[in-house]
């Protein structure tokens, strides 16, 4: 935790690929909260492979590969990796994994690699050669599709609340399916990983539905950084493995998406060893609740509304509520892409621009409710603990529409929330640059 001096009011977020420059008046008693640090690695094509050659809990992907080839000579395999919305260096993730599988006797002809968009867009070529490089000349590259029945195959009802399990019928064909993905908070999860990217990415509409409604958002066990007692965890866990999930390669990235840890092998096993790296990076304590954060974001997530909006839920539903009950979050957002341009992203801006309050929102989730809204629930829920103020962004009709405060740039966001919260004569703010990667957690100091 740093405190800012009286000298010193300038300060930056992440602002699309670039940084906001802004200052804060005199009667702003700030603090700034990074997430944690850890060495970066500089050679991650090399670390990857090492961390291949040392699977956590599994057989190496080649043997697993020689196994299914020994059942079956024409055996196939897919590699599921996250949508652009997530910063995952599957460029130099896949071509290993690729190299393994063929290894195992599973030539490139007989690997698909699938974009696991769940209810997002979809990915254009251009997108999808920005997101996996050479790996596309190399193997076939398609997205997933969850509203189409045909492309879905039946995995049963899941526990501990029956959700209708399904998965791509790519996936549950191949012989061998394997994931990427990212270990880092997660609002639902507790945290994403290779699992999620199979069992949600990779999933049919109705299973969306029924994990991010109401039964689940409104679950104790469901929450933020936590995995044990976690029903969602464990649906999403049970869901992968039903369609075949056996092998993943995660990493976890600090606040700059440098990679600073990666592990392979069975999929629980990597999940643990991560989340212990993820936990003492991104859980930062402080003292109390503020009056006001400011929240940064950066791309990728702040491509769109959807998106973005985490950055306030995440400071809302942190184990405590980061920002005081009628307080204020101002999030710096360029969101170039609007609202967001898949089903889920329509989905959650319709629900929020048509009810006619924050209650009504959470009301009608209660009696219908459609995949993608969960986000507009979130945020509907934090609305009525406190202001949201989107800052700077390219799209501040959208914003209003929404029922956020839009604000011309930061400066003015400041400007609206303390009016909001009654312009005392000192207000105390936090600014979170990295307010995904990093999870605040309110640690009063011990009186003796």
């Amino acid at each position: 935790m740093q405190r800012a001096s009286g000298a010193d009011r300038v300060f930056r977020v992440p602002y699309g690929h670039e940084e906001l420059e802004f200052m804060l008046q005199p009667w702003f008693d700030v603090d700034v909260l990074e997430s944690g640090t850890a060495p970066p690695i500089t050679d991650l094509p090399g670390a990857a492979v090492a961390a291949l050659r040392r699977p956590r809990g599994s057989p190496s992907l080649a043997q697993l590969a020689r196994e299914r080839v020994a059942a079956r000579r024409d055996a196939t395999a897919v590699i599921a990796v996250t949508d652009l919305t997530r910063a995952c260096p599957d460029d130099v993730l896949v071509p290993p994994l690729l190299d393994e599988l063929n290894a195992g006797g599973i030539p490139d002809e007989r690997i698909t690699v699938i974009v696991a968009v769940g209810l997002h867009r979809a990915t254009t070529d251009a997108e999808k050669r920005e997101k996996l490089g050479r790996a596309v000349d190399r193997v076939d590259v398609v997205d997933s599709n969850g509203r189409d029945p045909a492309a879905l195959v039946d995995l049963g009802p899941i526990p501990p609340y029956g959700v209708p399990g399904s998965t791509q019928r790519i996936v549950k064909d191949a012989d061998l399916v394997v994931a990427t993905g990212i270990v880092e908070p997660h609002q639902y999860a507790g945290y994403s990983g290779g699992r999620k990217t199979v069992a949600i990415g990779c999933c049919g509409e109705p299973v969306i539905t029924a994990t991010h409604g109401m039964r689940f958002l409104e679950d104790p066990g469901v929450r933020l950084a936590k995995i044990e007692g976690n029903p969602f965890h464990e649906t999403i866990t049970e869901i992968a493995r039903r369609a075949g999930l056996r092998f993943c390669l995660n990493v976890v990235t600090d606040d700059r998406e440098r990679v600073v840890a990666v592990a392979a092998g069975a999929p629980d096993d990597v999940l643990r060893d991560l989340v212990d790296v993820a936990a003492r990076l991104y859980t930062r304590p402080i003292a109390r609740q503020y009056d006001i954060v400011i929240a940064g974001v950066g791309k990728p997530k702040d491509v769109n509304l959807y998106q973005a909006s985490r950055a306030a839920t995440y400071l809302r539903f942190a184990p405590t509520p980061v920002v005081r009950e009628g307080g204020a979050i101002i999030i710096a957002a360029q969101l170039d892409e609007g609202a967001g341009e898949g089903a889920g992203e329509q989905r959650f801006f319709a629900a929020l621009e048509r009810a006619e309050s924050p209650a009504a929102v959470v009301e009608a989730a209660r009696r219908h409710f459609e995949g993608g809204e969960q986000r507009a629930v979130m945020v509907a829920l934090t609305l009525q603990h406190c202001l949201v103020i989107v800052a700077a962004s390219e799209a501040p009709e959208i914003v209003r529409l929404a029922k956020l405060r839009a604000a011309v740039d930061v400066e003015e966001a400041l400007d609206i929330a303390y009016e909001h919260i009654g312009r005392p004569t000192r207000a105390s703010v936090l600014l979170v640059p990295h307010a995904l990667h990093t999870l605040p957690v309110v640690q009063p100091p011990v009186v003796a």
